[in-house]
């Protein structure tokens, strides 16, 4: 279904080039906005063009790069922020090394610094704007195996979530995060390839995955982007400094 729940409103997605973040862009458009699509990897955000939405304006932004957050909000003027970069790592406290621990803080978590910082101000001054955060079930809701520091930086995005909303609710910002479960995108095929190599099996480390998941199935990335409308919408609009638990029943078992 589309429509025009957006209509009127500039929107900024960063990691737009797969996953969440492109299903959201293109969710986003369908539904009026006008999205600035933005991607590290300019390879894989072309491909968003292929979707024939005028309304889609995409451009290389390095999230971890301050300029180029300052650079891309400039551009975009953005009503609605949503910070989807992030990477996953495996491994337990005694894997991980410090490199992998400053590279997975600054990319899940101080990435979303710089561009709130970066948008923030402009939507003071036009006095509102809806900032989605994306955390995960895994971190402050519940644990996995091997996850010491992907939950350890999304139970900080939870943190970070709060803080602004908390600062700015009388100022007409929103600052919200989606904690999802096992979704299937590129980047998780890439992991249960990596797991499968360490069981022997692909099948294998997919029923792995699978098996953590109630409903017996992983979520598309198109229903964590309706998700991502919704908060992006005025539909939301009573609605802040929030979780917003979309993982299949994990954490409620």
């Amino acid at each position: 279904m589309t429509g025009q729940r957006l209509a009127g409103k500039r929107v900024l997605v960063t990691a737009a080039g797969q996953g969440i973040g492109r299903a959201s862009a293109i969710a986003m458009a369908r539904e009026g906005a006008r999205v600035f699509a933005t991607d590290v990897n300019a390879e894989t955000l072309s491909t968003i063009r292929d979707e024939n939405l005028e309304n889609i304006e995409s451009f290389v932004l390095d999230a971890r790069d301050t300029d180029s957050v300052k650079e891309g909000v400039a551009r975009a003027a953005p009503d609605v922020l949503f910070n989807c970069a992030g990477f996953v790592h495996h491994g337990t406290i005694l894997d991980a090394t410090d490199d992998e621990i400053d590279f997975a803080f600054d990319l899940n978590v101080q990435s979303m610094v710089r561009s709130i910082r970066a948008a923030l101000p402009g939507m003071l001054e036009r006095g509102g704007g809806s900032i989605i955060n994306m955390s995960s079930a895994l971190g402050s809701i519940i644990g996995a195996p091997n996850r010491f520091v992907y939950g350890t930086t999304k139970a900080a995005v939870v943190g970070l979530t709060k803080s602004v909303a908390v600062d700015y609710i009388k100022q007409g910002i929103r600052c919200n995060c989606i904690c999802p479960g096992t979704v299937e995108s590129p980047s998780w095929h890439d992991r249960v390839k990596a797991l499968g190599e360490e069981l022997g099996s692909y099948d294998a480390a997919m029923a792995q995955f699978v098996a953590r998941q109630p409903m017996g199935r992983v979520a598309s990335a198109e229903e964590i982007a309706a998700l991502v409308v919704y908060l992006a919408s005025d539909e939301s609009a009573f609605t802040t400094g929030h979780t917003h638990i979309i993982d299949g029943g994990w954490s409620g078992q």
